[in-house]
């Protein structure tokens, strides 16, 4: 008798079933932002929900597909879907459609298509790819130069198509790095340094931080050991930070578009202009707030049903929930995610290969950023960048992309006895 096929075989029940439950959740508050008052069907192809579920059929079978293929397809095919991503990033910088003054997408029929959600599954096999081929355990300055082109080059294009938000999600690849040495600590530290002076050099006048920045550095020559050694190394810093410091007006005022400029000012001046720029966050803020803490009820949301907020399936789906469910709501919604990505860890941690390992940590560090960024945009802690919180916003290309790099690395786990 022959054995029966089932792909499913070793696939981490744990994740899969968290993954259910976070696109079930989605759809549920999808339904309730779309709301009206004797709609008719929910496969109303004319409402978000309905094409939503269109969406969630699909992902799903894409995700059935992803476990069917030998797990050798990734690695062998890797740098045809990154070249084919980049060509799509291109292709759509010249001939996409412009929505909300972002020139990111594909109109087919009465959907949309966004391939920099697709870039991120793209770069994420690419990485792995060239990373599990570099033999040396210890990565030279060349192999770091071409992981940094894997990952800048597609958010670039990202850029030129003024999505400023999806650009910076490739800045969590740099976490998948991180995990296998190809950047140190210490830049990590540059650039969680770079954000607070940038935060602080809009806060303060810029010449008030250099003169702090400038402090510091004497402080440090006078008083640590090993002077000759260090000495060159502190003001050689100290002049790259001043520089910094000095072009962040520059930037601010000359490359951020205007809209971007706003949602900065709103975040750090408390400049909340209820009516303009600050609308969102303001409403955002209302909705959440009014949940208490049971929420007021599935449907019975005034925010979400009298469409207060703009964009609250997508962007501002947390708004929903935080109104509808309340705290105790919102905070299982939370911990649904820090659960999902604990287990990831886990199982990236447990992979015999490094391509598998570095997909794992690039899907992690994406899911992360989205999650991470996507709340705080709704409470007011970050500013409002425009990303969807991953597998419950509205939006086909984001759960499609979402499901194609969860799936790929149930499949690399399924299998990592093979990968050795």
């Amino acid at each position: 008798m022959k054995p029966q096929f089932n792909i499913f075989q070793n696939v981490d029940k744990t994740v899969l079933i968290l993954y259910l439950l976070l696109i079930a959740i989605g759809w549920f508050n999808i339904y309730a932002a779309d709301f009206i008052e004797g709609q008719k069907g929910i496969l109303n192809l004319g409402t978000s929900h309905g094409r939503q579920l269109i969406w969630i059929a699909s992902s799903m079978v894409a995700g059935a597909a992803i476990l069917m293929l030998n797990t050798k397809f990734f690695s062998s095919f890797a740098w045809l879907i990154y070249g084919s991503a980049l060509l799509l990033l291109v292709a759509v910088i010249l001939v996409g459609v412009e929505i909300n003054a972002t020139r990111a997408w594909f109109r087919i029929g009465g959907f949309a298509i966004q391939p920099s959600e697709f870039a991120k599954y793209a770069t994420a096999l690419a990485l792995a790819a060239y990373v599990s081929n570099v033999r040396t355990k210890k990565p030279g300055t060349k192999n770091m130069i071409k992981s940094f082109l894997i990952i800048m080059t597609p958010a670039a294009l990202v850029m030129l198509q003024k999505d400023i938000g999806t650009t910076l999600v490739f800045s969590a690849f740099f976490l998948a790095l991180y995990r296998e040495g190809y950047i140190s600590g210490t830049v990590l530290f540059l650039v969680g340094l770079a954000i607070v002076l940038f935060i602080l050099t809009m806060l303060f006048n810029e010449f008030v931080i250099i003169g702090i920045l400038a402090a510091i550095t004497v402080f440090l020559i006078l008083f640590l050991k090993n002077k000759r050694g260090i000495a060159g190394r502190l003001i050689a810093l100290f002049l790259l930070l001043a520089l910094y410091v000095y072009s962040v007006d520059y930037t601010f005022e000359n490359i951020l578009q205007t809209h971007h400029k706003s949602r900065i000012e709103v975040l750090l001046y408390d400049a909340v202009d209820t009516q303009g720029a600050g609308y969102n966050l303001h409403q955002s803020k209302i909705a959440i707030g009014s949940g208490g803490l049971w929420g007021k009820g599935y449907l019975q949301g005034t925010q979400t049903q009298f469409n207060f907020i703009p964009e609250q399936t997508t962007d501002f789906i947390f708004c929903t929930v935080g109104e509808e469910w309340g705290f105790v709501g919102s905070s299982m919604i939370i911990a649904l995610y820090l659960f999902l990505l604990l287990r990831l860890i886990v199982l990236a941690e447990r992979q015999k290969s490094t391509f598998s390992r570095i997909f794992g940590y690039s899907l992690i560090s994406v899911l992360f950023f989205h999650f991470a960024i996507n709340i705080g945009m709704t409470i007011g802690l970050v500013p409002v960048i425009g990303i969807p919180l991953p597998l419950i916003s509205y939006g086909g290309s984001s759960i499609w992309a979402m499901t194609l790099m969860l799936f790929t690395f149930l499949k690399l786990d399924a299998k990592r006895i093979e990968m050795i």
